[in-house]
């Protein structure tokens, strides 16, 4: 498996980006500051686990939730 660049993988701004994932900033009240460097963190979770594992078991992460070929994409079924 080949490892996205950090910059696509924690990209939220992405096309096709999976419903159900959820990530800190989601739940932050301020508007986009461009002064201030983005962080990055990682700290990604699915609604339908609750953790950072998705139904299928791959991580959770805009990477692998942008894609709409991932079986669990926008249902958190996995079959």
């Amino acid at each position: 498996m080949m490892m996205l660049p950090d910059h696509e993988r924690f990209d939220t701004t992405c096309e096709g980006l999976c419903p159900a994932l959820r990530w800190k900033q989601q739940f932050i009240g301020v508007a986009h500051d461009p002064s201030v460097p983005a962080t990055n963190d990682g700290l990604f979770w699915c609604l339908h686990t609750q953790t950072c594992i998705g139904p299928d078991g791959m991580l959770a992460e805009p990477g692998n939730c942008s894609s709409t070929s991932r079986v669990c994409h926008g249902t958190g079924k996995c079959g």
